[in-house]
């Protein structure tokens, strides 16, 4: 489908957004991000009121130490600190090719936790990576695959719970048709598939790029909800996140995958952490929609929506099998809990699907969470990750937060 050339493509820094859809529509959210303070040359956890950004990195030099906190909601909802500007100033400041260097921009909202994904927890697409599984990297292949496939399975996929004693009457019929598969084993069987998606501190945030390899010719965004969750396990506040991942390389192998998913500029996060409160918790986000919108510079635009209440496992069942008695993650972890989207709408050519081309734009957004912004560009052309932990470290110790 193609439509007259978006606004989110307009020159400048336009196509970030606006405050109005980066915050949520929840006036009274407690929110957590980070910013980079150019009077310290520093990153700094800020929080955000009635659209101001406050600096409270004197009480909190990271965000990890607000997140380990027993009740971080009620800690930073009355917390003083140092007004830096209007989020919408500091916003329109984020996008690389307009910044002025000497005023604040936002970063991805977390710090030391470590990048988590849990992957094939919506059986659509399950189905999509057991396809990736056999076609390859060929798109068209990958076309008739699909429509076998989806006639040979005949069930509504989309009730289905992991590690039911329905899911394992079709994993029984799958492996008697021949078509089982490693995707169709972690998505309907009783362990899930999680891991690593970046190292600590690479995820990017809002109004930047998101980088897919220059090799890649089938790669798509994955629009997803993303815990935060303490060092013991307990969650304590959610984000949005953008999974990047490169179909034609991890359908190749799944052995490939960190190859397919961690990549420079890969994971995006943000813009904001909302807190846990009494306004705001699981039972919202396990009834969350979030909305995904890619506009191209070839007109091209594509628009698709998760339910959370489609998936096939719980939120707090995938936490549960991140961190317990058998990991430990002493600095708390962000897991992004996997998405329904399975873009096949073609792009150029009939039966090829989509991928991104540069300088798409790419909005993930949910009412209660705000709205995540990247851009398209090569990995390789991305702003290399440069900042790691002993960077942080040296920077919060000459500026006296450590």
């Amino acid at each position: 489908m193609t439509v007259p050339r978006p606004r989110g493509l307009a020159a400048g820094a336009d196509w970030v957004g606006t405050a109005a859809e980066a915050l949520p529509d929840d006036a009274d959210s407690v929110l957590i991000g980070r910013i980079w303070d150019p009077n310290g040359d520093g990153p700094s956890p800020v929080t955000v009121r009635g659209g101001e950004v406050i600096d409270i990195s004197h009480r909190f030099p990271t965000v990890r130490d607000i997140c380990e906190l027993p009740d971080p909601a009620a800690t930073v909802a009355g917390l003083d600190g140092t007004p830096v500007g209007d989020f919408a100033d500091i916003l329109a400041n984020t996008a690389a090719t307009t910044r002025d260097p000497a005023r604040p921009w936002l970063l991805a909202p977390v710090d030391l936790q470590a990048l988590k994904a849990a992957g094939v927890t919506f059986p659509i697409s399950m189905i999509e990576r057991v396809i990736e599984e056999r076609a390859r990297g060929d798109l068209a292949l990958a076309a008739e695959i699909r429509h076998r496939m989806l006639a040979d399975v005949g069930v509504d996929l989309h009730s289905l719970r992991a590690g039911s004693a329905e899911a394992d009457r079709l994993k029984s019929l799958l492996v008697a048709e021949g078509i089982w598969s490693q995707y169709l084993e972690v998505g309907i069987g009783p362990d899930a598939e999680i891991f690593t998606k970046g190292q600590i501190l690479s995820a990017v945030g809002t109004g930047v790029p998101v980088g897919v390899l220059a090799a890649s010719t089938w790669n798509n965004p994955e629009p997803e909800v993303t815990l935060i969750v303490q060092s013991s396990g307990r969650i304590i506040g959610a984000t949005l996140g953008n999974d990047v991942n490169l179909r034609d390389i991890e359908g190749r192998s799944a052995l490939l995958l960190p190859l397919a998913k961690d990549n420079n500029a890969s994971c995006a996060l943000g813009p904001l952490i909302r807190l846990f409160d009494d306004r705001f918790g699981m039972d919202r986000v396990r009834e969350l929609e979030v909305r995904l919108e890619v506009d191209g510079v070839d007109g091209f635009r594509l628009e698709a929506v998760s339910e959370m209440t489609r998936m096939s496992r719980d939120p707090e069942e995938l936490v549960r099998q991140l961190i317990g008695p058998h990991h430990r993650y002493p600095d708390g972890a962000a897991l992004m809990l996997g998405t329904m989207f399975a873009p096949i709408q073609d792009r150029d050519r009939p039966g090829e699907g989509f991928t991104h081309k540069v300088d798409d734009v790419v909005r993930i957004s949910c009412p209660a969470l705000g709205t995540l912004v990247n851009r398209v560009r090569h990995a390789e052309e991305c702003e290399p990750w440069h900042f790691g932990v002993r960077d942080l470290m040296g920077n919060l110790v000459r500026r006296g937060l450590l």
